[in-house]
């Protein structure tokens, strides 16, 4: 049974969502704020946590910052704001995605259960690919560079992993967010060009002139395919 953190302060959310998760088969904490959230998912260790940004004495974003150091554990913002910039600083904070309030709870349950597949999607799958100085290791979910371990958001995995797994193939942003999502919902293509911006910064020795990641502009991304394309191991 999958864990799933709710953290708002507004009551009425809280139990509403926990309640539905509950009766989904989910396992459904609560907490009102970043700083309780932070004591349940230290002692809890949720496997995808619902968050709102808008809270008192430690906010959504806080509370990413503080957790990221901590826990890779997928995180779904909740959030009540409508100007693009704030969701983009969640997911440049580190969250995978978000969800505007209102929302159904037929689409929060399949932006759970799309995060979720992908996450435990390659547990079976022993195999490694690597390019030059990166190594991904698709059982563990890890990736190194030169060596040393990079720790990624499960979104940048999957962007990178995706990428990997064909080099030279130009992926358009829907196309990603078909392959992090399942499906596709309105408006949320940009949080593909933040997740590849933070994965630059993780991955390559330049992030402003990206060796690996190309640009394919007005189309997408693509993995660099040169005599160090990946090799399937």
């Amino acid at each position: 049974m999958k864990t799933i953190l709710i953290v708002d302060d507004n009551a009425s959310i809280r139990t509403l969502v926990r309640d539905y998760l509950n009766e989904q088969g989910f396992h459904a904490l609560t907490a009102d704020n970043g700083q309780s959230a932070l004591f349940v998912a230290r002692q809890e260790n949720p496997d995808l946590i619902l968050l709102d940004i808008m809270m008192p004495e430690m906010d959504g974003y806080q509370f990413i910052t503080a957790y990221r150091k901590e826990s890779d554990a997928p995180i779904i913002l909740l959030t009540a704001k409508l100007e693009e910039g704030d969701k983009v600083l969640g997911l440049e904070l580190g969250a995978d995605d978000y969800i505007t309030k209102p929302f159904g709870m037929r689409e929060l349950l399949a932006r759970i259960r799309a995060i979720l597949r992908r996450v435990g999607a390659d547990v079976f799958q022993p195999d490694s690919l690597r390019a030059a100085d990166i190594l991904l290791e698709r059982d563990t979910r890890q990736v190194k560079v030169s060596g040393v371990p990079v720790t990624l958001t499960p979104s940048e995995f999957d962007i990178l992993l995706a990428l990997m797994e064909t080099p030279g193939r130009v992926y358009s942003r829907a196309d990603l967010l078909i392959k992090l999502q399942g499906t596709t919902f309105e408006g949320v293509e940009r949080t593909i060009d933040v997740h590849v911006r933070n994965l630059r910064t993780k991955i390559e020795k330049d992030p402003a002139n990206p060796h690996y990641i190309e640009t394919v502009f007005g189309i997408g991304y693509r993995f660099c395919e040169s005599p160090d394309q990946p090799k399937h191991e």
